[in-house]
């Protein structure tokens, strides 16, 4: 990686100025969590990257998840964390844990922060407005992972075409009104999809996809959906990775033309992989 990407300023390229008119008015949906969202320093070098996005005409729809906050208390709870196959099992107690860590806290501090610098954040979960309706994942009584059956597009569009950046945690409901926990990627993915988004961005705790996950080195910026597969069944992709490039997946096959996965800990990684053509983070195409 080189110096200027990892300094205090963000440098612009050539082509900075032909990529932000080629974005203005284009609609990118961003998937924050990780470590950029535990770190507070880190947590407001996302904040600052998003308003000057947003301030240059592009439309915004963060979507967000909140792990780390969610397995805090648990363990302050005495409730272990369970996981299978990189997604939270979530029992009755642990949904209702969920939906207060992502809905009352992490929601309404992201979108306060965003405020602050004079961005119109409007935080909603999936359960409002009908925004998400989920069923369970699940067989299993007591598990209250949820599935996306639909997005409600229209409140999206709607806030955006009024110049608002919807934040959304990912908590939702199914039409009996039973509250889900929805993985963060896929809701991102999905209401991506349903927007006909021009990216997706997926904020994440590495450099992108590694050829040899060992060695940040081995970044591959540009991939598509055949190399994708390669790499799943060579074992190179496994755990937590799956859900997340399964999500990727799921959008390029629905039409999001690119999918993009940066590391959220790197100092203006949003404006480099937007506003540079070098970029550093994965760049997923059909």
């Amino acid at each position: 990686m080189s110096n200027s990407v990892t300094s205090e300023r963000f440098y612009f390229s050539a082509d900075t100025l032909s990529l932000i008119r080629e974005y203005v008015g284009s609609t990118v949906v961003i998937k924050y969590g990780g470590s950029a969202m535990k770190i507070k320093p880190l947590q407001l070098n996302v904040i600052y990257d998003i308003a000057l996005l947003y301030s240059l005409g592009i439309k915004i729809i963060l979507v967000h998840g909140g792990g780390y906050l969610i397995d805090n208390w648990l363990m302050k709870l005495n409730i272990k964390p369970k996981f299978e196959r990189g997604l939270r099992v979530t029992d009755a107690n642990t949904m209702e844990v969920v939906e207060m860590v992502l809905s009352g806290y992490v929601n309404k501090n992201l979108t306060s922060l965003l405020n602050q610098h004079n961005i119109p954040a409007l935080g909603l979960s999936g359960k409002d407005a009908k925004l998400v309706t989920a069923f369970p994942l699940s067989q299993s009584f007591d598990n209250f992972t949820g599935k996306i059956d639909n997005i409600n597009s229209q409140v999206l569009s709607t806030l955006l075409d009024n110049s608002f950046l919807p934040v959304v945690a990912s908590v939702a409901a199914d039409a009996k009104g039973q509250t889900y926990n929805i993985n963060a990627d896929t809701l991102a993915s999905s209401i991506a999809s349903y927007v006909k988004a021009d990216k997706l961005i997926l904020l994440t705790d590495t450099p992108g996809i590694l050829s040899n996950v060992h060695d940040s080195s081995s970044l591959i910026k540009n991939i598509n959906l055949n190399e994708i597969d390669d790499l799943k069944s060579a074992g190179v992709i496994t755990d937590g990775m799956i859900p997340k490039i399964d999500s990727c997946i799921d959008a390029l096959n629905n039409d999001v033309p690119a999918v993009h996965i940066i590391d959220g800990r790197v100092r203006y990684s949003l404006l480099y992989e937007l506003l540079t053509n070098d970029r550093i983070g994965s760049m997923l195409v059909v």
